[in-house]
């Protein structure tokens, strides 16, 4: 009988780990959850323990411990709390996969510890290769593990590139819906709300990266992600607008023709090629049916409404700490527009000024990383005092 590979969720919480629990539920012979992180959502984290019987529990806000350990009281799980346990815990020597789905910047640490460790990482954490992508990619080859990204378009990719010599590929076309306001005007973004802005025509996911895809940041990490993933410079990556979202990405190469991936938008296919690669794991899901698609369009992404992209192609070209500085900005700024602080169209303004604000690091370590997070975080914060 096949040994069930041990996995790690960091965020089981969220929408991807939860839709990652769906998919180890869906095949209990091959999967098995071993630990589960969440941030603060203390009553979910305690009844994913409680339906998973994982080996240990983390809850990442300390002040929460206390409760986690009696909602779990008389259970054999270890419960544990804050940013030091989750990076130590990820090198257990029973995990084999960690999926690293925390929102933000705080992924980068354990996600760094987990490959050290020599684990395999399933990635849905943007943000640590918008951050460190050049540290995190020299690491896995150093310790000889694999990243798999669990993300529609960066799994569409990597499928279109199984089988093919990565000298042939002249291009990679990342897709995306366009978000909620893609046939708005610049004019009417003044006054787009909170809500309007949450509201995506076709994924559902957590507020932060719906917020992300509103403005088309969420695509711009894609591109630095994407030149990591696969080693193809800036200049060969390109946004096309596709809003049915059946179409996940593409690949161009050198001989003309063009390799798609397409499927419903549901993440649950991703995740289930991430954690079952390198074969494909049967579903009951409902599938894509062609003819309800008879028409699927594409369109260039206008950078003039959606200046974060234009953002995240200066920042991958100049490299250094510069998109480690974007992603600190960014998520400062949403946090203060998901607080109603800042207007929608404040958010670019806010991200803008602070990569303009701060000091340029060609070869950034893992510590100017923490410095420049921290810096960028304060820079970025000060402005919502003015």
């Amino acid at each position: 009988m096949e040994k069930k590979k041990q996995i790690a969720i960091l965020g089981s919480t969220g929408s991807i780990g939860r839709q990652t629990l769906d998919v180890i539920a869906e095949y209990p012979d091959l999967f098995a959850p071993c630990l589960l992180v969440a941030n603060r959502s203390v009553e979910l984290l305690a009844e994913q323990a409680i339906r998973f019987r994982p080996q240990c529990v983390i809850i990442g806000d300390e002040t929460l411990h206390g409760e986690l350990c009696n909602r779990l009281s008389g259970l054999e799980i270890k419960v544990l709390a804050g940013a030091d346990a989750i990076a130590d815990a990820v090198t257990a020597a029973e995990i084999d996969t960690v999926v690293t789905a925390m929102v933000g910047y705080s992924g980068l640490a354990p996600t760094i510890n987990a490959i050290k460790a020599g684990k395999e990482i399933a990635l849905a954490n943007k943000e640590t290769l918008v951050v460190a992508g050049e540290l995190i990619t020299s690491l896995v080859k150093q310790h000889g593990t694999h990243l798999y990204p669990i993300d529609s378009e960066h799994g569409a990719i990597y499928q279109c590139l199984v089988g093919e010599d990565p000298s042939s590929v002249s291009k990679l076309l990342l897709t995306a819906s366009g978000g909620p306001f893609r046939t708005k005007s610049k004019a009417d973004l003044q006054n787009v709300t909170k809500a309007d802005a949450l509201h995506h025509p076709n994924w559902s996911m957590g507020a932060k990266i719906t917020i992300d895809s509103a403005t088309m940041m969420n695509k711009g990490f894609e591109v630095i992600e994407a030149k990591w993933l696969f080693g193809i410079d800036a200049d060969r990556i390109e946004v096309v607008v596709h809003p049915q979202s059946i179409v996940h990405s593409m690949v161009e190469f050198v001989d003309g023709s063009v390799k798609a991936q397409l499927g419903l938008p549901d993440m649950h296919l991703p995740i289930r090629y991430a954690l079952g690669v390198p074969r494909r794991l049967p579903s009951s899901d409902r599938r894509l049916s062609v003819a309800d698609y008879a028409q699927l369009t594409f369109e260039q992404p206008d950078m003039d409404k959606f200046p974060m992209l234009g953002m995240a192609f200066d920042a991958i070209r100049r490299g250094g700490n510069v998109p480690c500085v974007l992603n600190a900005a960014n998520e400062v700024a949403v946090a203060a527009f998901l607080h109603d602080e800042i207007r929608f169209v404040d958010i670019p303004e806010m991200v803008q000024h602070t990569i303009d604000s701060m000091a340029f690091i060609e070869k950034p370590t893992y510590d100017d990383f923490v410095v420049t997070n921290q810096e960028a975080r304060r820079v970025a914060s000060a402005l919502l005092q003015k």
